[in-house]
């Protein structure tokens, strides 16, 4: 038989239950609201690595990754077009430029002037195809989700970054001058759903170039291993967001690749190369919020070693 005692008590149990399950709802809300206040507070990430030739002239490269551009974001354009004026001698775009179909125009809106400068590119899953919902806590468990296979017109996008001078570096050993250094660029495409074919331009760079560069979306190691084994002097990859949602201090819960966290972004040694992973500029339209981990851009200055 229930008591009045016991009602009384299940009642207590019930409202302390329903306390504790709008606060967390609460304290959801405004995480995702802050999440969403992020989207918007770009910043550039500076840089500086002697490792050029000795008696060389500064260089700079302009990293740009992950805009996952949806049309209408009209700040970001602006953030990013505004970037021409740091005068990079090179561009490096390490793709997930598209998280809509109809976004192609805002992606060409967005590097305007970067497109008149020199400039390679590589292209990630994203670029491919659309994004889809994703189960967030597959994202924290740092699960690997399937693409939706939704085509977007990543031909059209590679036509015009071309059309204007840009290199696609997927699968490609470039060697071209800019901001007078000879340059050794290679890429791969994106690793992280393997199109990655690092045996397709397997070998060491040239070794008159001034700067051996590499070029990938997505920071997996069997990738970093063989640009560092070939002698690259720098990698550039984006993709990880950074971790998107981290502890303060930008410090990544999970990379979506196979880096370790302590290298989710920002400038580090890896191995005989540096390796530079970008944060990124913004996100997949189904999972709009950054915590702790602002969308940025980087400058590296590059200058003489001293050697």
């Amino acid at each position: 038989m229930t008591t009045k005692q016991d009602r009384s008590r299940g009642s207590r149990i019930l409202r302390r239950t329903g306390v504790v399950v709008a606060a967390g709802a609460a304290l959801g809300a405004g995480a995702f609201a802050y999440g969403v206040s992020e989207l918007n507070k770009f910043r550039l990430k500076r840089y500086e690595l002697p490792i050029l030739p000795g008696g060389s002239d500064p260089f700079t490269i302009l990293h740009v990754s992950d805009l996952h551009m949806i049309p209408g974001q009209k700040t970001k354009i602006a953030w990013v077009s505004a970037l021409d004026a740091l005068n990079p001698d090179l561009v490096v775009n390490t793709g997930d430029n598209l998280s809509d179909k109809r976004a192609v125009p805002d992606v060409l809106a967005a590097l305007g002037p970067l497109l008149d400068r020199p400039g390679v590119f590589v292209f990630g899953t994203n670029d491919y195809w659309a994004p889809r919902m994703v189960n967030p806590v597959k994202y924290l468990l740092d699960q690997k989700r399937e693409p939706s296979y939704v085509d977007l017109p990543w031909k059209g996008m590679r036509a015009a970054f071309i059309e204007h001078g840009w290199r696609d570096a997927t699968h490609q050993r470039l060697e071209f001058k800019a901001g007078g250094l000879k340059l050794a660029v290679t890429g791969t495409d994106d690793p992280h759903h393997d199109l990655d074919d690092y045996d397709s331009v397997a070998g060491a760079p040239n070794p008159d170039a001034d700067l051996a560069l590499g070029v990938t979306h997505a920071p997996y190691r069997r990738v970093l291993d063989r640009f560092t084994s070939d002698g690259y002097a720098l990698t550039l990859a984006g993709h990880t967001h950074g971790g998107q949602i981290c502890l303060p201090g930008e410090r990544a819960i999970v990379t979506n690749a196979d880096i370790d966290r302590e290298r989710a972004s920002g400038l580090h040694r890896y191995g005989d190369m540096w390796l530079e992973v970008s944060n990124g500029l913004g996100t997949s339209k189904f999972a709009p919020v950054r915590i702790f981990c602002r969308p940025s851009a980087a400058l590296l200055t590059l200058t003489a070693s001293g050697e």
